[in-house]
């Protein structure tokens, strides 16, 4: 199993924590990381642009001049996709962008990139935030005195106090721990993540 330094809020070790290597150690799997990245990116999309092709654009339902004679090339609608205001060639039309994962391979996926963070020496354990009020300088000072400028703070229970201290910072967000995915693990540079968080997660995916 690795141990790994448990921190104070003053960036101090005061402990060491063992993980659980079927959640922190496994070998991973870079092509169920790759597609739970995609995934999770398309199931953001909301797939509603839409424009109008030249059959659905009002308008040109007279030929605008003979065919013949003119001296101008033949046109049959004003409304064809060269005109101003005429309809667009393939034009985009909403759909469904969502794509599926199975269940194992999700937590696969999760435990993989986990383990990559401990590997990478970015998994940093903290005793326990405690702050008594709401302060975004003291959250920037606990980030500082852990070194870390991009951070993913994991919590293992709602604490609006830290949320809010955290919310101006660029670069950092918080989540809980049932609510990790491989996109914020891998897009932040450092995990920060409560002794408690560690236990629920590797309740859930041991």
């Amino acid at each position: 199993m690795a141990v790994v330094a448990v921190y104070n809020i003053e960036g101090k070790k005061v402990d060491t924590i063992e993980l659980n290597d079927s959640v922190f150690g496994v070998e991973i799997n870079e092509h169920l990381v790759h597609k739970a990245v995609v995934c999770q990116l398309a199931n953001k999309r909301q797939g509603t642009q839409s424009a109008k092709t030249r059959a659905e654009v009002s308008g040109g339902g007279r030929k605008p001049w003979r065919q013949k004679g003119t001296g101008h090339a033949r046109q049959g609608s004003i409304r064809a996709p060269q005109w101003k205001g005429g309809g667009v060639v393939f034009a985009p039309k909403p759909r469904d962008y969502s794509m599926k994962m199975n269940r194992k391979e999700k937590e696969l996926a999760i435990k993989s990139a986990l383990t990559s963070r401990v590997n990478e020496e970015k998994f940093l354990v903290i005793d326990k935030f405690g702050f008594d009020e709401i302060k975004t300088k003291k959250m920037k000072q606990v980030l500082d005195n852990l070194k870390v400028k991009k951070a993913l703070i994991v919590l293992d229970r709602k604490d609006d106090k830290v949320v809010l201290s955290a919310r101006n910072i660029p670069n950092v967000r918080t989540v809980l721990s049932n609510s990790i995915n491989v996109y914020d693990i891998l897009k932040y540079d450092t995990m920060v993540i409560t002794r408690d968080a560690v236990a629920q997660i590797e309740e859930v995916y041991a």
